[in-house]
């Protein structure tokens, strides 16, 4: 077998497929396009799936891919096993209703084998099948596979539910028995069991049935071929390595932590080697997930991201590490993966920042948690348990980050255990939480062989036209084709020629009518999408009867359509503008292109500040003031490229691309429609920028008439405040508001110190009232304040006077609530009182509920009847 690095299998994996007829396809972003399904791309058919299900007929119907790929629901396996990773690279090779089991097995064999390209000795292969797939068996015997390596196994079966399905075949080799770690004659020591000796190094799935919802199979219009080789796990075998980790992948990364750790090294301790395969796993997923424009958060793949980042500063820690450090090992992936993505290197300063910025996060968010564990091993060995909660560890997992094996290392040096059940159980919840929130959407769809067999030519004219005839070529009703569309109904319709924009790229359908030769209106355009083959299909209501082969004038909304490529071009000038404002890191996560407004998501750290704001409205403006050209260049995809032209989020593009060129500012991949020139746009204003999800802003704006509008509205209500306030000119609004808040904040001090001066008053008198219950000295009473604010101020007079064991004071507020606040004095509290616990009996008295520290604590509620039966309950509580 030949010794090759990870680049050359990967390249050689890919070459072999491009011989055999397959486009190469450029690993997609991390993040879903338009698949509500997915947190993460998380495999190679994950990006494949649209072809799959019939909803779009690929170019070239054999594809491959080397596709990175994130999977984090084992993460805790991760570095305690040989082969857990959160990041993947999945080779894999795709036909779509083209080639099937002869030729996927025939050429699997040949990459394996041959001299010219994987080389593998064939003894050391084996294969599993399932057991009623004789096709399959028969064609590996065919191509030399001696039929004792061929086992047969039930679970050979690849299904997901509804959608595509069928048998699979997984592919094995024989690493020997010195790589085993069960005995040779272990009943579970042979290929498709648990064993470390025969590697699973390609699984081949033949697509062949549809897993229909009442859960019966049916054979599929067009069967497919689905294939996935790890590449890691491929890498290990080429080179020897016991774990993936010992690969040319990893262990540049762990090299490099060595070097940053207080001495430790690789291979000399099993404990510290998790470490090191944690940090260099965490690594790699967190530097290409942020190069994909995900950032860290509380929520979804920002949580992930940030997840990972604390995980491996913990394992840094175990080495010795207390200093950011991770951010320092961006440069070494990069390094790595440079053949298949330079990008990385290209984005390693960004992506450094945004690491080393989460890593001091953390490390100050370590102390407050390292608080918490303290405090809890401490109550915990107080109250004579013997393990520490669930609940609680959770929370210092959830919160701040503590892996569940680090609080047991913590909590068995003091001699106790930790709840893993609790803690499990905390874990299936907040799992099913966010299962609930996932879309329900399905994970693949059904194939629909009708619209996928339907390929009639149908060219686009609405780059220069917005009327044209066009012969009705097809008629789609309820999923059948029919000749005719009945009067008052709908359908979808394909013409040989068409006007009307299918809605792409986050620019929306156009709108219309169709009319017949005499000039009626026999229908209107609801709707415009493409059909699996590319064609525009457009969802008609049918106001007369239509009938396939006659001729029909197809006529666009031209205002609608007008408004809609104004707001377009816009777009374009505002994602350059973000850039020169923002920095080269932004980048489209999305957009919606209507005729009255527009959207656009991009990806940035934090909110944009309003300077910020200002600057990019200015640059779009001056634009398109200056009155630039907009030109639109065909041209191939790779000239597009050397142009500089930027290619969109999520959209595919084919040999052929429109690049579309505003003056030399801005140059972008696009097959929307746009204005002639900037000036036509008139005029741009930005309504809101919001945060739509983790490191995902979000700015709406308007542009024409609509701006007008919207600056319009604005002057008015403007123009009302200055009337309300008395004042000609709108101009001397800001300085009048100035001055009333100045006068606003005087009377708040004013009314604030007479407060202060009341409550002291009610307190001298509440002060005096101490009762002696069980030994210990009480005072407790209502007090007519402003709320918690003063309650805390009397506490404090309390405390400082030292006049009693025991405070509860409480207050009825304006809106009806009650506030509670109870304090115990420094000495009360070494006997073992505590205002926690004393709040948490009186509370419920006022319905409502509250805590705190030992010494101070207090609690809301919305019963001010209550109130005295609350101070009562104070007194009991003492008498316990």
């Amino acid at each position: 077998m030949k010794e090759l690095s990870s680049a050359q299998i990967r390249q050689m994996y890919l070459d072999f497929f491009k011989s055999k007829g397959h486009d190469v396809m450029k690993s997609a972003p991390l993040i879903p396009h338009d698949d509500p399904t997915l947190l993460w791309i998380n495999s190679g058919v994950a990006t494949m799936k649209k072809y799959f299900d019939g909803s779009v007929v690929p170019k070239n119907h054999r594809i491959t891919s080397s596709q990175k790929s994130i999977r984090t629901n084992d993460i805790e396996n991760v570095g305690h096993t040989a082969r857990h990773h959160t990041l993947f690279e999945m080779l894999g090779n795709f036909s779509v209703g083209d080639y099937f089991k002869k030729e996927a097995i025939t050429w699997a064999w040949e990459l394996l084998t041959s001299p010219e390209w994987f080389d593998m000795d064939k003894e050391k292969l084996y294969i599993t099948v399932y057991p009623e797939d004789k096709d399959a068996k028969k064609y590996w015997e065919e191509v030399g596979v001696d039929p004792s390596h061929i086992y047969e196994a039930e679970d050979n079966f690849w299904d997901i539910g509804e959608g595509p399905s069928g048998p699979d075949s997984e592919i094995f080799f024989d690493r020997g028995q010195e790589m085993n770690n069960l005995p040779e004659d272990d009943p579970e020591s042979y290929p498709g069991r648990e064993n470390e000796r025969y590697l699973e190094i390609w699984n081949i799935v033949f697509s062949e049935f549809n897993h229909k919802p009442d859960g019966t199979y049916e054979p599929l219009p067009h069967k497919n071929i689905d294939t996935g080789m790890g590449l890691e796990r491929v890498v290990s075998v080429f080179q020897h390595a016991r774990t993936n980790f010992e690969t040319d992948l990893f262990l540049p990364i762990i090299e490099k932590t060595a070097e940053l750790s207080a001495g430790k090294k690789y291979g000399e301790n099993a404990e510290a080697d998790v470490s090191f395969k944690v940090i260099a796993d965490h690594a790699r997923a967190v530097t290409f997930a942020i190069g994909d424009g995900a950032l860290p958060s509380n929520e979804g793949r920002g949580y992930v991201i940030r997840r990972l980042i604390r995980r491996a500063v913990m394992h840094g820690q175990k080495l010795g590490i207390d200093e950011a450090f991770l951010y320092k090992l961006v440069p070494v992936v990069g390094k790595i993966m440079e053949s298949a993505y330079p990008e990385v290197l290209e984005q390693a300063e960004f992506i450094e920042k945004v690491i080393k910025m989460e890593e001091d996060r953390f490390n100050d968010t370590l102390k407050d948690g390292m608080q918490l564990l303290d405090s809890l091993i401490a109550e915990t060995k107080e109250n004579g348990g013997k393990e520490l909660p669930g609940k609680p560890v959770f929370k210092l997992y959830d919160t701040y980050g503590f892996p569940l094996e680090l609080t047991k290392e913590y909590a068995n040096d003091e001699g106790l255990d930790v709840d893993e059940e609790g803690f499990n159980e905390e874990m299936e919840q907040q799992k099913a939480r966010a299962r609930a929130a996932r879309s329900d959407a399905k994970s693949m769809g059904v194939q629909n062989g009708l619209l996928t067999d339907i390929t009639t030519p149908s060219e686009y004219v609405g780059y220069h036209e917005l009327k044209a005839n066009g012969v009705l070529k097809d008629i789609i009703i309820d999923n059948e084709l029919v000749d005719t569309v009945p009067a008052d109904s709908r359908a979808q319709v394909i013409f040989d020629k068409t006007p009307f924009y299918a809605e792409m790229g986050g620019q929306v359908a156009d709108k219309g009518v169709i009319k017949n030769q005499a000039g009626e209106v026999v229908a209107e355009v609801e709707d415009v999408q493409h059909a699996p083959n590319g064609q525009n299909m457009h969802t008609i209501h049918a106001l007369k009867e239509m009938t396939r082969e006659n001729t029909y004038s197809l006529e666009v909304d031209v205002a609608f359509h007008n408004k809609v490529k104004k707001n377009h071009t816009a777009t374009h000038l505002l994602d350059q503008a973000l850039r020169d404002v923002l920095g080269s890191h932004t980048h489209q996560a999305g957009s919606l292109v209507e005729p009255t407004y527009l959207r656009f998501d991009f990806t940035n750290l934090g909110s944009v500040t309003a300077e910020d704001l200002k600057k990019i409205e200015d640059i779009v403006n001056a634009k398109i003031w200056e009155n630039i050209q907009v030109e639109t260049v065909v041209t191939d995809k790779e000239s597009a490229e050397k142009m500089g032209a930027i290619a969109l989020f999520g959209d595919k593009y084919g040999d052929t691309v429109r690049v579309v060129k505003v003056g030399d500012y801005s140059m972008e991949f696009c097959g929307g429609t746009h204005v002639a020139n900037t000036n036509e746009i008139g005029l741009f204003k930005i309504v809101s920028e919001s945060g739509v999800g983790a490191g995902v802003r979000r700015i709406e704006a308007v542009t024409s008439e609509e701006a007008f509008e919207f600056l319009e509205e604005r002057n008015q209500l403007l123009r009302q405040s200055a009337d309300e306030l008395k004042i000609v000119q709108i101009k001397e609004v800001p300085r009048k508001i100035e001055q009333l808040q100045e006068q606003v904040k005087l009377l708040e001090q004013q009314k604030q110190a007479l407060e202060d001066k009341f409550a002291s008053q009610q307190a001298g008198d509440i002060f005096k009232n101490v009762k002696e219950i069980n030994g210990k000295t009480l005072i407790a009473g209502q007090v007519n304040v402003s709320g918690m604010s003063q309650l805390r101020q009397l506490a404090d007079q309390w405390k400082e006077k030292q006049l009693s064991d025991v405070l509860v004071l409480a207050t009825a507020t304006a809106d009806g609530k009650v506030n509670l606040i109870t304090a115990i004095s420094s000495d009360a509290v070494k006997e073992g009182y505590k205002a926690g616990d004393l709040i948490k009996a009186i509370a419920p008295k006022v319905g409502g509920g509250g805590g705190g520290r030992p010494d101070l604590a207090q609690a809301g509620g919305k019963k001010p009847e209550g109130i005295q039966e609350a101070l009562k309950a104070a007194e009991d509580w003492l008498n316990k």
